[in-house]
C-alpha cells in the first residue's frame, strides 16, 4: 500500500521540486500553493462548462499552471534541470497567451463598465479563478522582493493569465452581467 502521508512536513517545511526544504510559511511556498489553488479553480470551472471549446482551452491552462508552479518550486540552484514548457515558463507561453487575450478581445471586445461576477457558474468560477492568480502574483513579486528565485517570465506569465481569465470569464457570461453601478 502507497501512503499519502510522509511525516517530512510535520516539522513546518516542505519538499521543493529538484530536492531541498523549505518554511511552509515560506512567501514563494504562498505563491506556488496560490497557483495550485487556481489549478483546482479552473477545475471547477471546467467541470460546469457546456463548451466543450472552453472546456478544452481550461485543461491547457490548468496543465500550464503546473509548469508555473514547478518553476516556482525548485530549489534555487537546481534550475538548471527545469525543462522550457514542462517545467521552466517560457516567453513563447506568455506570447500564446498575449495571442489568445488579443484574438478574443477582437471576438468579444470588452465592455467599458465594471461587472458584477455571476452571470454564470463557469464565468463566476473563471473569475474566482482569476482572483486566485492574481494572489499568486502578488506573493511571486513578494518572494522575489525577499531575494527569492523568481524567473521573469513565470511573474509575467501569471500576469498575462489573471488578464485572460478575465476576458474569458466575460465569454462565459455572455450578454448576462450585471454591470456593477446602476445608471
Amino acid at each position: 500500500m502507497t501512503r499519502i502521508y510522509t511525516g517530512t512536513g510535520d516539522d513546518g517545511t516542505t519538499g521543493l521540486f529538484f530536492g531541498g526544504r523549505a518554511s511552509k510559511g515560506d512567501v514563494l511556498v504562498d505563491a506556488y500553493g496560490d497557483v495550485d489553488e487556481a489549478v483546482a479553480v479552473l477545475g471547477v470551472a471546467r467541470a460546469g462548462c457546456a463548451d466543450a471549446a472552453l472546456a478544452d482551452r481550461i485543461l491547457r491552462l490548468q496543465r500550464e499552471l503546473f509548469v508555473v508552479g514547478a518553476d516556482l518550486a525548485t530549489h534555487p540552484e537546481r534550475r538548471r534541470r527545469l525543462v522550457d514548457g514542462v517545467s521552466r515558463v517560457t516567453t513563447e507561453m506568455v506570447a500564446a497567451l498575449e495571442r489568445l487575450i488579443d484574438d478574443l478581445v477582437t471576438e468579444r471586445p470588452l465592455r467599458p463598465v465594471f461587472v458584477v461576477p455571476g452571470a454564470t457558474t463557469t464565468s463566476a468560477a473563471l473569475d474566482h479563478a482569476r482572483t486566485v492568480v492574481r494572489r499568486a502574483e502578488r506573493h511571486a513579486v513578494g518572494a522575489r522582493e525577499a531575494g527569492r528565485a523568481v524567473a521573469e517570465p513565470a511573474l509575467i506569465y501569471l500576469n498575462r493569465l489573471s488578464d485572460l481569465l478575465f476576458v474569458l470569464a466575460r465569454h462565459a457570461a455572455g450578454e448576462a452581467e450585471e454591470p456593477a453601478s446602476h445608471e
